[in-house]
């Protein structure tokens, strides 16, 4: 698994991602072009983590939990930078970060 943050230079074009979809919430994109955002992308990263992050992620799968999750993820999206970062900087934010 890869992060990149969306103001990487490239980044967008490499992966076929708009400004507007970038700003509109996160994404993933697997090995064969498959294109998960939001909710769907947060879970499948946490799918990725293992462990213990399984757990939440295969809520998401069970019946009337993931449409839940969409709808308070694009409620939530709009409004992050109201959130504290939890304690984690931006990657953009890091001494020597090539972001736009």
């Amino acid at each position: 698994m890869l992060a990149i943050a969306s103001q990487q230079p490239g980044a967008l074009e490499r992966y076929g991602v708009t400004r507007a979809e970038a700003e509109r919430a996160a994404w993933t994109i697997d090995g064969e072009g498959r294109r998960l955002e939001g909710a769907a992308a947060l879970n499948r990263v946490l799918a990725e983590l293992g462990g213990p992050w399984s757990v939440p992620a295969a809520l998401y799968r069970l019946p009337g939990v993931g449409p839940l999750e969409e709808a308070l993820y694009r409620w939530f999206a709009p409004r992050r930078s109201r959130f504290g970062r939890f304690g984690v900087t931006p990657e953009c934010d890091e001494p020597g970060a090539r972001c736009a």
